[in-house]
């Protein structure tokens, strides 16, 4: 019971009006919390609550790895991580990580998109006609209801923003563009 690692995790959320919307499928905080909760009394203190480091549900499987102390395929490095040096803080953890969503076939009526959030700013371009972009300050704005994408006060940060999405898709191996050529980043 010691040298256990237990991790209980769950789907993504689902919206409940937020937005006036009822599924799950967009990067608006409502539908991208996952809850997590993990359990290692040799390495975690009982009751410990961090929500300043952002661990993703693909981090699972190469976190139980590492705890077997089985090396973690290469096919699970880019975007995914062990969070045991994060729990043993030791080592630098994930400043932002990368969203997508492409609608497979035209069911939901949700815009393909990606983003990028980090622990204080969240950036969403649907990239197909009609083209949107959106960012958020959730630190200030939990609720994602004043969209700072076309206020030019907010231009370097969208900027920002959109060059590291861009960062994240190539280091993710994300090449996919709408058109059907590679991607390049700005």
């Amino acid at each position: 019971a010691e040298n256990t690692l237990v991790i209980y995790t769950g789907d993504n959320g689902f919206f409940l009006g937020e937005h006036g919307m009822f599924d799950k499928r967009l990067m608006y905080e409502p539908s991208i919390r996952v809850p997590m909760l993990v359990r290692h009394p040799a390495s975690i203190r009982g009751g410990r609550v961090d929500d300043t480091h952002m661990v993703l549900n693909n981090d699972v499987a190469p976190t139980a790895l590492d705890y077997a102390g089985v090396p973690i395929p290469a096919s699970m490095n880019g975007h995914s991580r062990s969070w045991k040096p994060m729990i043993e803080g030791r080592g630098a953890w994930r400043e932002s990580w990368l969203y997508e969503y492409e609608e497979y076939p035209a069911v939901h009526c949700a815009g393909k998109c990606r983003g990028v959030r980090t622990r204080d700013w969240k950036y969403i371009h649907y990239w197909e006609k009609p083209e949107a972009h959106e960012l958020f300050h959730v630190e200030q704005d939990p609720d994602e209801l004043n969209n700072l994408a076309a206020d030019p006060r907010h231009k370097a940060k969208l900027a920002e923003m959109q060059a590291e999405l861009d960062r994240l898709r190539t280091e993710t191996g994300d090449d996919r563009s709408r058109d059907g050529t590679p991607f390049r980043p700005c």
